[in-house]
């Protein structure tokens, strides 16, 4: 086993996009951060670009919707390092046939509630006796303002216009998982919050956001590695979202 003196973060969903620069602002800031893939093959490339910029990571193979990963991921982890002392889950998916709640594909909003909340779901648990064996734990979600239910209803906010119902469900209800686990773990000295990262230019939106990777990643590093953060929040650069 690595005793580490630098914080063990797992970053899920992270061999592009926001993921990777999660991965790439807490490597800098002095983390030891393993890049989760649900692609093994994807995760060593990014690896590898990782590598070429001087920073070093070990990849580890988890896809939210395979249970096995999970337990094999967690299993490897002991192993190495013993503990986790961050968890950002980073990994989502959306439906190409998303849209309104009239017309939107079901079965396909079935598999986006399913990895979106129940995969982030079992990978929490799977990794939670990790996280018991560091003192003051950090659980970071990464949801959307789009799971804002004050922000949906309010005409005058940015994405009120906004029809991808299956998407937006899922990150509602991720909200309220955060809100459960922040409830139960608060005596264990665990936190957990939610991000929405903004509208960020990714693959997810064939990066038609105007933020950059950077300001994307920007809130869940800082509740990373701020020396003190609050439990049970929904939080944005500068603000605090209703939910």
């Amino acid at each position: 086993m690595t005793i580490a003196p630098s914080p063990i973060t797992l970053v899920t969903g992270a061999n592009r996009s926001i993921g990777l620069q999660v991965v790439r602002d807490l490597s800098r800031l002095g983390h030891t951060v393993l890049l989760g893939a649900r692609d093994p093959g994807r995760g060593a490339e990014a690896v590898t670009q990782l590598a070429d910029e001087g920073i070093n990571v070990d990849v580890v193979h988890i896809d939210l919707d395979s249970p096995q990963t999970h337990e094999a991921a967690a299993a490897s982890i002991a192993l190495a390092y013993g503990r986790i002392d961050v968890l950002v889950n980073n990994a989502a998916v959306i439906d190409a046939n998303d849209g309104p709640a009239t017309v939107m594909d079901i079965h396909g909003a079935r598999g986006v509630f399913e990895t979106n909340v129940l995969g982030t779901l079992a990978v929490t648990r799977a990794m939670l006796p990790l996280l018991r064996q560091s003192a003051g734990a950090r659980i970071i979600n990464l949801s959307s303002a789009l799971g804002s239910i004050g922000d949906a209803i309010d005409r005058d906010s940015e994405f009120s216009d906004v029809r991808l119902a299956g998407y937006a469900m899922s990150k509602a209800a991720l909200n309220m998982l955060t809100v459960q686990l922040a409830v139960e773990l608060e005596p264990e000295g665990i936190s957990v919050n939610a991000v929405d990262p903004g509208f960020t230019a990714t693959d997810m939106n064939r990066h038609q956001g105007y933020q950059s990777l950077q300001q994307g990643a920007a809130e869940a590093v800082r509740l990373a590695t701020a020396p003190v953060i609050p439990t049970g929040g929904f939080f944005a650069t500068g603000r605090v979202l209703p939910w």
